[in-house]
């Protein structure tokens, strides 16, 4: 099923059936329960993109992010900036996900929009948070609020495109 607050930007794909058949034939990872997905400081020079699963995204030893939505994407920013991830991403269930060399990214101009894609949407979120939070503090609200709309920008921040936040394009699943 379409989340309907995604689907204006299905423009920024222009084969949407082209980009699914991509991603069907890239080769399928299966990581267990506890199984590290991604170290922080490492680099290894893949996309991940989530098939099935949920995981879990650590950073400084706080949880920033819970991750379910299939098509989320992993890897990118280490990919596009070359540096180490920043994070560790954690299997919590069994997961898969679909395994692309990063070099993807410059090689194919649908798949460099749809990681763009997913940026901005997050970068956009973020924006929105950070207007939030600072109506929030002039209010006087509660640290209670506060402390929400602060969890909301580091998750938009975070290593990963969780489909909630990020404004995932579509679903190439639905």
């Amino acid at each position: 099923m379409r989340n309907r607050a995604i689907l204006p930007a299905m423009h920024l794909i222009p084969d949407v059936a082209a980009f699914q058949k991509r991603l069907g034939a890239l080769p399928v990872a299966t990581y267990k329960i506890g199984e590290t997905v991604l170290a922080g400081g490492s680099r290894t020079g893949r996309l991940l993109i989530l098939k099935k699963g949920t995981v879990t995204i650590i950073k400084d030893s706080i949880k920033i992010a819970k991750v379910t939505e299939p098509g989320a994407v992993f890897g990118e920013v280490s990919a596009l900036l070359d540096q180490p991830h920043t994070a560790d991403v954690y299997a919590t269930e069994t997961s898969q996900f679909h395994v692309a060399d990063a070099a993807l990214l410059v090689q194919d101009p649908i798949v460099l929009l749809y990681v763009a894609g997913v940026l901005a949407r997050r970068l956009e979120g973020a924006n929105q948070a950070l207007i939030d939070l600072k109506g929030q503090l002039q209010a006087d609200q509660p640290r209670s609020v506060i402390g929400k709309t602060i969890e909301r920008i580091e998750g938009l921040l975070g290593p990963s495109a969780n489909l909630a936040y990020a404004g995932y394009p579509y679903d190439p699943y639905a």
